[in-house]
């Protein structure tokens, strides 16, 4: 573990790609340690960039090399869990796959299904607000924090919430923290409301060729006004569902997590009600959990994306209506067409967010992604590039079209943090 500590470290400093950098690195184990750290830092008027697993340099960030880069890898593990209360706290640097192993031994589980299990920690998805196509039953890291320690860029230490479920004093100043991306304080340890592992699970791919997607839209509004409730009502664009499933169509993913007898009924409601078009298919529980692995690795990160040869990978997330997400999808495969990139997409139509991930050239990234974000602000949408190289990133505006309330952002980030040392321009709209 030590040897493997030491190559993620040196491969931290030295891959300048992603930027998020810097001069030296310090792995904490306590929250004490963090807190000298920032508090010696900011004294000193030193910078620091904050990182757990490392998937995320390529997001946000317009420094390349801060004077320090505090890695909370190390400050991991179980610091509570209560099996009947179904909560547990976690210290930050706990990756997605080992909280989860952990919780199964109870028959319980965080409901989070972000990218790269293996590789994210629950710190970095806290930081971000990661969720995945589960987020239409089980909502994002945002819904299932009920209480969080933060280390202050002083080095003062608050807690927010608390570690029982039913906890409604004032102002939930855990939101405050949840996507902030460490650019407010450094997050120590995390209390998580907890679900049980559910008896059985399916998941239902409908496949459609193009001309027949709209089809699949009026079923999606059928399922929403109907008494079945899928976890995941996912769809996936061709080029993408020709890399997990080898048939090249529009594939609606409906995934059911209950008891036998209500997975069975909701996976018969789907055959009866779907469209005649539509080829189903039906993967039991061991082949549901084998795809949804193979789906959680599929976005870039700065660990595994290993371009080379004038190659540039991107991923751009996209909000929108729940409803314009198949007007998305379809723009960006005329895109796709237009400009020769590879774009693999897939977009929640009951929760409006749209992932993509582009494969091509500077050029053509640039002009995809410049055209996408047009088409989808013009639909009072936004788009925010979550994976990019650093040389990219101040040309194409991570965060798009500025809101009219990022001055309250920015009014907290010179509260907290004034002499603004923490994870430069990382929040939302580059503060």
């Amino acid at each position: 573990m030590l040897e493997l500590k030491e190559v993620m470290d040196n491969k931290i400093l030295a891959d300048k790609r992603f930027g998020n950098t810097g001069l030296s690195l310090i792995s904490v184990k306590s929250e004490e340690e963090i807190a000298d750290v920032l508090r010696s830092a900011n004294e000193k008027g030193k910078t620091v960039s904050i990182v757990s697993g490392g998937t995320k340099r390529g997001y946000g960030g317009l420094k390349e090399e801060y004077d320090v880069v505090l890695s909370l890898a190390e400050y991991r593990g179980i610091v509570e869990h209560t099996v009947g209360d179904m909560t547990v706290t976690v210290r930050p640097g706990t990756t997605i796959a080992e909280l989860q192993n952990f919780l199964r031994k109870h028959d319980q589980m965080v409901s989070l299904d972000p990218s790269w299990p293996e590789q994210a920690t629950i710190g970095g998805v806290i930081a971000a607000n990661e969720s995945g196509p589960k987020r239409l039953k089980y909502g994002s890291a945002r819904d299932l924090v009920i209480g969080l320690r933060v280390v202050y860029p002083d080095g003062s230490v608050i807690r927010t919430g608390g570690k029982v479920v039913k906890n409604v004093a004032g102002y939930d100043m855990n939101k405050l923290f949840i996507g902030a991306m460490g650019t407010l304080g450094a997050i120590s340890e995390i209390t998580l409301k907890l679900r049980p592992v559910p008896k059985d699970e399916s998941l239902v791919l409908l496949s459609v060729k193009e001309e027949h997607v709209d089809e699949l839209k009026t079923f999606a509004i059928k399922v929403q006004d109907s008494m079945v409730e899928p976890v995941t009502l996912e769809l996936v664009n061709p080029t993408l569902s020709k890399q997990l499933w080898d048939r090249e169509a529009y594939t609606l993913l409906m995934g059911f997590e209950d008891v036998p007898n209500a997975v069975q009924y909701q996976e018969e409601w789907v055959r009866a009600q779907k469209p005649k078009e539509a080829v189903m298919d039906v993967l039991p529980a061991n082949e549901a959990m084998d795809f949804w692995n193979r789906f959680a690795n599929i976005a870039p990160n700065s660990l595994t994306d290993n371009s080379e040869n004038g190659e540039v990978k991107a991923n751009l997330k996209i909000g929108s209506k729940n409803m314009q997400v198949m007007d998305v999808l379809k723009e960006a495969d005329r895109f796709q067409r237009q400009y020769g990139v590879t774009l693999a997409a897939h977009g929640g139509l009951g929760h409006g967010l749209t992932n993509a991930y582009l494969t091509g050239s500077e050029d053509q990234i640039k002009a995809v992604v410049r055209e996408l974000r047009d088409f989808v602000e013009s639909k009072q949408g936004y788009a925010v590039l979550k994976h990019l190289p650093f040389y990219l990133r101040e040309e194409l505006n991570v965060w798009g079209k500025g809101q009219s309330y990022h001055f309250l952002f920015e009014g907290i980030k010179r509260k907290v943090d004034p002499n603004n040392s923490l994870n430069h321009q990382r929040f939302v709209g580059g503060i």
